[in-house]
C-alpha cells in the first residue's frame, strides 16, 4: 500500500485545531500514563492489561489534540494511529523531523500513551515490486513509530492467491517478516502481525510464526469470530498465546458472536500486560460517549475475570 500524499502538511495545519487536555479527572487518570505503566510493576492484576483505542474509524476525523482530549474524557489512555488513508491526525510518513518531535511531545505531555502505528502493509503479493514496496514502506513506518514515541507497527499477512501454493505464500510472508523484524529490532520496535485476511486465521498465523526467527515479530489478535472455528476458540488461542505482542484489537463488545469474556479470562490468567485496542465502526451519534460505554463494558469483563 502506498503512503498517502500529505506533503503540504504545515505546522499550523497539523497542530492548530485541538484543545489542550484539561485537569480534573484526566489529570487524575494520568497516574496511569504511558511511562508509568510501561516501567512500574504493580501488585494488582487489574493493572496488567489495559483498554485503548485505535483511530479506525471512530477517530478518523480527530486531529492529534482532539484525539488526546477525547480519549482523556473517555478515560482511555492508550491510542494506536491508523495510517495511509488521510486521517485527520496527520501522522504519516511525510512528516519531517520537527513535526514528528511535536507529535511525540504532545503525547508525552498528556495522559494518553501513543501505543503504535497501524500500517496497512502486507506481504502476500505475487508481484515482486509490490512485495518489495511493502517491505520498504514497513521500514519507513518503523522509523516513524520510533520518532513519534510509539513502540510498534501493525502489519498484515494477508491473502492466499489462486495458483500459488499456500506453503509458498506462508514462507514468503515469514521471510518478509524476518527482514522487517531485524530492521525493527535496530529501532527498538515491535512488528505486530495482525490476524487479518484469509492468510490470517490463527492456525496459519502459527505456521507463519514457526518460520520467523526475529523475536521482534509478534502476533496481534483481531478478536474475530472465525477464531472459534475448528477445535474452538481456546484451542486456536493456545496456538499463538506464547507469541502475543503488546496489542490486540477488539470490536463492539456487545457483539455476542465473539467470546470476549472468554478471551479476557485467558489473557488475565496468563498475565498478559498488553493493550486491548477498540476498533469500532458502528454508526453512533456521540463517539466519545460510545467509547466510554465500551470501556465500561470492558471494565466489567476485566472484573469478572479477576473475580473468577
Amino acid at each position: 500500500m502506498n503512503p498517502s500524499n500529505r506533503k503540504d502538511l504545515s505546522r499550523r495545519d497539523f497542530l492548530s485545531r485541538g484543545l489542550c487536555v484539561t485537569a480534573g479527572v484526566a489529570a487524575t487518570a494520568a497516574l496511569t500514563s504511558c511511562n508509568s505503566m510501561k516501567t512500574a510493576e504493580t501488585e494488582k492484576r487489574a493493572a496488567r492489561t489495559r483498554f485503548g483505542f485505535t483511530t479506525y474509524q471512530w477517530g478518523n476525523d480527530w486531529d492529534v489534540p482532539t484525539l488526546i482530549t477525547n480519549c482523556s474524557k473517555a478515560q482511555v489512555f492508550g491510542v494506536e494511529l491508523r495510517t495511509s488513508q488521510s486521517y485527520a491526525h496527520g501522522v504519516e510518513l511525510e512528516l519531517d523531523a520537527r513535526q514528528r518531535s511535536e507529535v511525540k511531545k504532545r503525547f508525552e505531555d498528556s495522559p494518553v500513551c501513543l501505543v503504535g502505528i497501524a500500517s496497512g502493509e502486507r506481504y502476500d503479493s505475487t508481484e515482486k515490486a509490490e512485495l518489495s514496496s511493502a517491505i520498504e514502506n514497513t521500514k519507513a513506518y518503523i522509523k516513524l513509530s520510533r520518532d513519534v514515541g510509539s513502540s510498534g507497527v501493525r502489519v498484515f499477512p494477508n491473502s492466499f492467491h489462486e495458483g500459488v501454493p499456500r506453503k509458498k505464500t506462508v514462507e514468503q510472508i515469514a521471510n518478509s517478516l524476518n527482514i522487517v523484524g531485524a530492521f525493527a529490532a535496530d529501532y527498538g520496535q515491535e512488528i505486530r502481525l495482525e490476524a487479518h485476511g484469509d492468510a490470517g486465521e490463527l492456525p496459519t498465523i502459527r505456521a507463519i510464526m514457526d518460520r520467523v526467527v526475529q523475536p521482534s515479530v509478534r502476533v496481534k489478535l483481531n478478536s474475530d469470530k472465525r477464531d472459534t472455528k475448528g477445535e474452538g476458540f481456546e484451542s486456536n488461542f493456545n496456538l499463538v498465546k506464547d507469541l502475543l505482542g503488546e496489542t490486540l484489537h477488539l470490536h463492539n463488545l456487545e457483539d455476542t458472536e465473539f467470546p470476549f469474556q472468554h478471551q479476557m479470562d485467558l489473557l488475565v490468567k496468563m498475565g498478559w500486560s498488553g493493550w486491548q485496542l477498540l476498533e469500532a465502526s458502528d454508526k453512533v451519534p456521540d463517539r466519545v460517549r460510545a467509547l466510554i460505554e465500551q470501556r465500561l463494558i470492558w471494565d466489567r469483563m476485566l472484573a469478572n475475570s479477576l473475580n473468577a
